[in-house]
């Protein structure tokens, strides 16, 4: 009796099911977008790459629409927030944060935001939903920059047109590859960022 009392103690448990909510799927789904695209965003796959059932899913989100749906307003969300933080300044201080958001944004430190944003700009040409925030996110970053550039002294005209070279400019840079174009890559970096902010 004692050694049977023994063995069932010492018997093994089965691993306890991992739990998700919303927002643990959000993010798998975010980094599945960054490394698969669009295309890749299956409900299965999904939910095999969690470790869990599609029932977990679905008590979650309606459909994969309803997934998607909130992982673009999350990438929004995620985006209005950099933008307000990068384009801060004090009163007199304008340039240098044109200067500040010029570096940041054409820094190629943060390869998964990079991803993620190529494969929702991806995305957005063959999808309306996707096209809606993506252009709702540029038009907020040209707003914010163009507000820079006014209190720096430059016409609204001006400030638009120059908004628009700013982040032509350094997205267009995140697609290339320039290495061994120049010697000294930050200071023709600078060169350029000089040319897009100064009056």
């Amino acid at each position: 009796m004692e050694t049977t009392a023994v063995k069932t103690s010492r018997a093994p448990r089965s691993a306890p099911k991992t739990q998700l909510d919303r927002n643990d799927w959000i993010e798998a789904a975010i980094d599945v977008l960054a490394k698969e695209g669009i295309s890749g965003l299956r409900v299965e796959v999904l939910a095999k790459t969690c470790g869990v059932t599609k029932g977990s899913f679905y008590w979650h989100f309606k459909d994969r629409q309803d997934l998607l749906a909130a992982v673009l307003e999350r990438w929004r969300e995620g985006r209005i927030r950099d933008i307000e933080k990068t384009t801060a300044a004090l009163p007199g201080k304008e340039p240098d944060q044109l200067h500040h958001v010029i570096e940041v944004y054409g820094a190629s430190r943060n390869r998964k935001g990079m991803s993620i944003e190529l494969a929702v700009r991806d995305w957005a040409r063959h999808d309306s939903m996707a096209a809606e925030v993506v252009e709702a996110v540029d038009l907020y970053r040209l707003g914010c920059t163009r507000k820079l550039f006014v209190s720096a002294g430059m016409s609204d005209a001006e400030a638009k047109s120059r908004s628009l070279l700013l982040y032509a400019c350094v997205f267009g840079l995140s697609l290339m590859r320039y290495d061994s174009f120049d010697d000294n890559l930050a200071d023709l970096k600078e060169r350029i960022a000089e040319r897009i902010v100064s009056a």
